[in-house]
């Protein structure tokens, strides 16, 4: 349902059209019985919004002549906070208005934007896939992101600095193909010169941005966000466990995300596949939930300590189960 405060917006939404509108109209328009119209009204008045009251056959609410919202005015980080909030929270299906209600109202945000500005967000929009999100993106690299989310878009190499996780520098050349949000993080994606090969470079780590000469063409088929998951999964971690696991594929990833985990099919059996899985984890007590939430056969094939973990585990189950309730 919608919340009044929306509707109050609606209303003065609707007064911005022009023109006197009757109470019988505005109720309709609304969704609301008269009475309510006449408090969205008074709220309106509160806020010192100029709405007047005119009476007679044809009266009802106009706001005073000459009045005029005063404009958006959002700078470069909070139109891309904006933005994206409205589109990364449709396409993951967290937004519940209409699909229209927030194209609707990305296109209003996106009229009052610098023509500069909505150009270089229309750029990562373009270019960027979202995963669902699990805590609030940060958008302290707004600039370096849309700098290189235009180069992705363009397909133009770009000179980036970088530093990594354990600290070291680095200068590299970069085509990127592509962006990719996940977990309230931004990752850029393309062949790295330095390396030779297709890499993932967290964007809050570059630290400055030069668009390079010549152009690039991005693989047939490459897909930025699984390319993305896949390079978290095969990180190096302290543990390196393998479980061969009869289970179909989707009920495998419902439990172990591509971002934890890859998958490979080794046999099948009576219609059933055995997966292997293979797990970079710095710690391994979160795996045994996992596997008993799973509920399918498993066979640990490393490390031994995950197989002790598994025991334990089990017997703390078992110890629950048996405990009877006080009469």
């Amino acid at each position: 349902m919608t919340r009044p405060i929306a509707r109050v917006l609606t209303l003065l939404e609707i007064l911005q059209g022009g023109g006197t509108r009757t109470v019988a109209e505005l109720a309709e328009r609304l969704g609301v019985d008269e009475r309510t119209v006449r408090r969205y009204v008074e709220h309106l008045l509160d806020l010192d919004i100029p709405v007047r009251s005119v009476r007679g056959r044809y009266g009802g609410y106009r706001l005073a002549p000459g009045y005029r919202m005063p404009p958006l005015m959002l700078t470069g980080e909070e139109a891309l906070a904006v933005l994206l909030g409205l589109v990364a929270g449709r396409r993951a299906g967290m937004v519940t208005t209409s699909a229209v209600a927030a194209e609707s109202a990305s296109a209003k945000i996106r009229r009052v934007l610098p023509e500069t500005l909505g150009r270089r967000l229309d750029a990562l929009l373009a270019v960027a896939d979202f995963t669902a999100p699990a805590r609030p993106a940060h958008f302290s690299e707004a600039e370096t992101l849309l700098a290189v989310a235009e180069a992705a878009r363009d397909r133009r190499p770009v000179a980036l600095s970088y530093v990594a996780g354990h600290g070291r520098a680095s200068e590299r050349v970069v085509h990127p193909y592509g962006i990719v949000a996940h977990s309230g993080r931004w990752y850029l994606t393309g062949f790295d010169s330095a390396g030779g090969e297709v890499r993932t470079f967290r964007v809050d780590r570059i630290t400055a941005v030069e668009p390079h000469s010549g152009t690039f063409e991005v693989p047939d088929g490459f897909d930025p966000a699984e390319r993305v998951l896949t390079a978290m999964a095969e990180a190096p971690y302290e543990h390196e466990v393998s479980v061969r696991i009869r289970a179909t594929p989707e009920e495998v990833r419902a439990v172990f995300p591509p971002s934890v985990a890859t998958s490979t099919e080794i046999s099948v059996e009576s219609g059933f596949s055995w997966l292997r899985a293979g797990i970079r984890a710095r710690r391994l007590d979160w795996i045994p939930p996992r596997l008993a939430l799973l509920d399918r056969p498993f066979v640990i094939e490393r490390p031994e300590a995950l197989r002790e973990l598994v025991r334990s585990f089990a017997g703390r189950l078992a110890d629950h189960a048996g405990n009877q309730p006080e009469s």
